[in-house]
């Protein structure tokens, strides 16, 4: 199958890469066993971007190849070091590219202006190395965060053709002829019914003013109800600054009449929408015809009644279309004036804010059958989840103190959940399901922490011995020499108390 030289939709599936994985390393050096931690962040993920290029004219390189990724980044590594981030992707659209979500039909951007660009598709961001993570109390954190996934999405592109001057009417009107004879445009032009079958642009320089003309093909009755080729092609002429209407006026086909081709097209513009403000312009081609000048010269007037400006010309031999020009020229002019080039703008996308209240939701599901489960869900929890190595044990417990943190455990108390009940946490439909534990610190009961000994903290059994053994004895001895002792003092100020008195 032919592959299309022009293309003004494509589809394209976009893929940020992957944020790096953090490192947990612990520095290692001759006599300094306990050099503390040194694993480096993760690198980010490359991000796919659109940006506009004056120089392209169609979508078709994005028709042959529909699927586009940026790079990973690379993991952390030991003794500091980060790995490097994931190089961007940059693809060049046409001006006037319109970039629509696939999933939901939303508009993402209008890219309009050199150098406008968006990001379509960001990056993931890299995991903390297990440097990042160390804290007073936890000095030598055994573990790291993963990197996140990069956006993966769906989306259309559409292209608006960007021209001042658009040219509509019927097929074999001479709208492709009319380009050619006023610019160095050559399309393909024959005597048959919808000759053209993609827009045609061309350039044009009238006086001291530069502006480009586009005809749109196939525009007959019912276009904008999806007959013939037209109504492809009739959001070409929403950016078009001004209209022209070409109108044969020499056509041997039954009922058709230059009054009656203008009312037509002009239904088909307003059904489409959003055309009502461009200045018309009516162009009475074919007057080297003899019968098509003298009709020309008899609706000119009912046309001029309408208040449009109305030239008759000849492509063929080139009678009128310097004026033609001309006005073209001023009409061009005078909206530019009125509507100044915007600036091109780095267009990025942004979630919504969210409106005030909790940071995740918690309810109640059940099948009716194999129990029930709280599902918890937020964009903290499930970006917690992500980032975990679930294959650790002090990651794990990491998790669960930043859930703590969160509220989340009260949150389940409150509604009513009991020890034991199941708890899923995480994106989409594959989160993750734990056993809810509450006032248990799961970092604590999995694994202590690295450089953090629960022994320090609490009473040995042979300590509390020993301790009771000498309370025992220096309370006997206090009895048998008739000094008072205090169980809550000190052996060695009672020590002190003994020897004074002996003394």
């Amino acid at each position: 199958m032919a592959i299309p030289s022009f293309v003004d939709r494509a589809t394209l599936r976009v893929s940020g890469g992957n944020g790096g994985h953090g490192c947990a390393s612990i520095h290692r050096e001759k006599f300094k066993p306990l050099g503390g931690p040194d694993g480096g962040n993760g690198g980010h993920g490359g991000s796919v971007i659109l940006r506009v290029d004056p120089g392209l004219t169609t979508l078709v390189d994005y028709h042959r190849q529909s699927q586009r990724a940026a790079t990973h980044g690379q993991p952390g590594e030991g003794d500091h070091r980060a790995g490097a981030n994931g190089a961007d992707v940059v693809l060049a659209v046409p001006g006037g590219t319109v970039v629509a979500d696939a999933d939901t039909g939303a508009i993402i951007a209008d890219l309009v202006g050199e150098g406008s660009e968006i990001v379509v598709a960001a990056g993931g961001r890299g995991g903390l190395g297990n440097a990042a993570l160390a804290t007073a109390a936890r000095k030598a954190p055994g573990f790291a965060l993963l990197g996140e996934e990069g956006e993966q999405r769906t989306i259309l592109l559409e292209l608006k053709v960007l021209a001042d001057v658009g040219l509509v009417g019927f097929p074999s009107a001479g709208k492709s002829s009319l380009i050619a004879a006023i610019s160095r445009a050559r399309p393909k032009i024959a005597d048959y019914p919808f000759t053209t079958l993609v827009p045609n642009l061309g350039v044009v320089v009238a006086g001291d003013t530069t502006y480009t003309v586009a005809d749109v093909p196939g525009l007959i009755e019912g276009a904008s109800e999806g007959r013939g080729l037209g109504h492809e092609f009739l959001r070409h002429i929403e950016r078009c600054l001004a209209i022209v209407h070409v109108i044969d006026c020499a056509t041997y086909e039954p009922g058709r009449d230059p009054v009656t081709d203008l009312d037509v097209i002009e239904g088909e513009l307003a059904a489409h929408g959003n055309l009502e403000d461009r200045p018309r312009l009516v162009a009475l081609n074919k007057i080297d015809v003899p019968d098509a000048r003298e009709l020309a010269e008899l609706v000119t007037p009912d046309l001029i009644a309408r208040g449009l400006r109305v030239f008759p010309v000849s492509t063929k031999s080139g009678e009128g279309v310097q004026a033609l020009t001309f006005a073209m020229a001023d009409l061009v002019r005078a909206r530019r004036a009125a509507t100044p080039a915007a600036p091109p703008q780095r267009v990025v996308i942004r979630p919504e804010p969210v409106a005030g209240g909790a940071e995740f939701s918690i309810r109640r599901m059940g099948d009716g059958e194999g129990g029930f489960v709280w599902r918890v869900q937020g964009a903290k929890p499930d970006r917690w989840v992500r980032q975990t190595d679930f294959a650790n044990p002090e990651a794990v417990g990491y998790l669960a103190d930043r859930f703590t943190r969160l509220g989340i455990e009260d949150e389940l108390l409150r509604l009513g959940a009991r020890e034991g009940d199941a708890v899923a946490i995480g994106p989409g439909d594959n989160p993750v399901v734990f056993d809810f534990a509450p006032q248990i610190n799961a970092g604590a009961e999995i694994l202590t922490r690295r450089g953090d000994d629960e022994r320090l903290h609490s009473e040995r059994a042979s300590v509390a011995r020993r301790r009771q053994m000498d309370a025992e004895y220096h309370a006997a001895r206090a009895a048998a020499e008739g000094i008072p002792f205090d169980p809550k003092q000190s052996w060695r100020a009672a020590s002190d108390t003994w020897d004074e008195g002996e003394g």
